[in-house]
């Protein structure tokens, strides 16, 4: 694991993040270009308490200063608004309070433990692994498309979770205010809103290097300019990670995510498979995507704003690290996406398949070797990372 570790009396602290330095250039004629850098930090504190261990989290991201409130370019992307509208062809910034929250476990039996996380601003039980922690999009600087119909929860301010857990398997169910966070990335997002919302997940692992997942949640009112329309989530993921030669990984996901938005007889579907290899001075990775988007998604003009197209796409990229110096280990990366998109949008993008290109710099902590965490990422130990 990318982190820094420290002891400090009884606490074991760990920080840990990612951040990418990036010209992203998105092609078509709804293409944009933009120097950016995406980023996220966390700092996570464990110690035992009452015969169980109390883990406090914080994780800050500056992206609503270095991306911005519009986001960066990414076509066919949706989601979240902008100046009242509806974003589109953008992929929106991260809140600058992305998590504050504690977690609280401890066994009740031999094999069996219990868990309690209360966060201000947490990730409810909704959802795998969020695209930012998943190993399988760790060399990715951009983010799926299929991002708000599978893990779009991540960021919530108001979340409490309860949770059961045996050595490979673990149930929880939340209890979460469903809207998504406004267009101020750096307030807490509470004013007329509660906890209205609800999910459940189970986590199974059939093997140290494989975690299954599924979920369901009711969201109510997400989104801030349909604040009628709840909708109903569903999806499954498999995880997998395992070691290639003698520092190398190769971590894979297969992700299923629908949304059935309520009273409009709608479900929407999405499917991503990603892979990421990191044989350590050299990084590959790719990503294949479907989903079913609206035209009110899309914002296409002068259809009826309930008519669905199918997309898909289609990423590849190459990292290499370059060194290390003060802690941080810098890898220099290019990505290329081709979008794949059926003839009645053509007019609106200019083509069928209008592509995009990003060269970046990867900044995260270099790889510890005293307090190895080998944790498989999506466990009910380590959901969240």
């Amino acid at each position: 694991m990318h982190a820094a570790h420290y002891m400090l009396g009884k606490w074991t602290l760990m920080l840990h993040g990612l951040g990418f330095l990036q010209y992203d250039w998105q092609g078509g004629a709804r293409g944009s270009n933009q120097v950016g850098f995406t980023n996220w930090a966390m700092g996570m504190a464990t110690r035992q308490v009452s015969g169980g261990h109390l883990q406090v989290r914080a994780m800050l991201s500056a992206e609503p200063w270095t991306i911005g409130s519009r986001g960066y370019p990414l076509l066919v992307q949706t989601g979240e608004t902008y100046k009242g509208a509806p974003l589109h062809d953008r992929q929106h910034p991260h809140d600058l309070f992305m998590e504050l929250a504690a977690l609280y476990e401890r066994s009740i039996a031999r094999t069996v433990g219990v868990s309690l996380y209360l966060a201000p601003v947490g990730e409810p039980a909704v959802g795998p692994v969020a695209f930012p922690h998943r190993p399988s999009a760790a060399a990715d600087p951009l983010a799926p498309l299929s991002h708000h119909w599978q893990d779009g929860a991540h960021i919530t301010f108001g979340v409490l979770t309860a949770g059961v857990f045996t050595h490979s398997a673990k149930l929880e169910a939340s209890w979460f205010n469903g809207r998504e966070p406004d267009e101020n990335r750096t307030n807490f997002d509470y004013s007329g809103r509660r906890l209205d919302s609800y999910s459940a997940r189970i986590s199974v692992n059939p093997g140290p290097r494989v975690s299954v997942a599924a979920w369901y949640a009711y969201l109510k009112s997400p989104e801030e300019l349909r604040p009628a329309e709840s909708l109903h989530r569903i999806g499954a993921s498999v995880l997998t990670t395992q070691s290639v030669g003698q520092a190398g990984t190769w971590s894979t996901a297969l992700i299923y995510g629908a949304n059935d938005h309520i009273g409009a007889a709608s479900l929407s579907s999405s499917f991503v498979l990603e892979s990421n290899l990191d044989l350590g001075m050299n990084g590959f990775f790719g990503r294949a995507e479907y989903m079913r988007k609206s035209a009110e998604e899309l914002v296409i003009p002068s259809v009826p704003p309930s008519t669905k197209y199918d997309v898909a796409s289609l990423v590849l990229g190459y990292v290499r690290n370059v060194g290390r110096v003060a802690g941080l280990e810098g890898g220099l990366g290019v990505r290329g996406s081709l979008n794949f998109l059926p003839s009645s949008v053509e007019g609106a993008y200019g083509s069928r398949t209008p592509g995009g290109v990003a060269v970046y710099l990867r900044l995260r902590p270099a790889t510890t070797g005293g307090m190895k965490m080998d944790a498989m990422p999506g466990t009910p130990e380590h959901h969240h990372e």
